[in-house]
């Protein structure tokens, strides 16, 4: 099943129930402060099995206590479609268990 890319209108009105979740060319991008470099890397495991789970995967970036995402779906040729904003959302319903903000 192809996946159809998203217009730049369909992308706007999906980032405004995502706040913290910005369009940077053709990538969504996200990134969490956490309070400390274990929850940060905890949150990074946890959202590598979400990943894998929808076998859709991120740039998934450890910083000392942020952890940083930018997707977009290499099977539509780069652009932004509705499986990174399913990631998306999964990574916010989980992000603040880990204290990330």
């Amino acid at each position: 099943m192809a996946v159809e890319p998203l217009s730049q209108k369909e992308i706007e009105d999906r980032l405004a129930e995502l706040p913290g979740w910005s369009a940077d060319g053709d990538r969504l991008t996200r990134s969490y402060r956490l309070g400390s470099h274990f929850a940060a890397a905890a949150l990074v495991m946890h959202v590598a099995g979400i990943q894998d789970e929808l076998d859709h995967h991120s740039d998934l970036t450890l910083g000392y206590n942020t952890v940083s995402l930018s997707v977009n779906t290499h099977s539509a040729g780069g652009a932004v479609t509705e499986k990174d904003f399913d990631l998306a959302r999964r990574v916010e319903d989980i992000a603040p268990a880990h204290g990330a903000h």
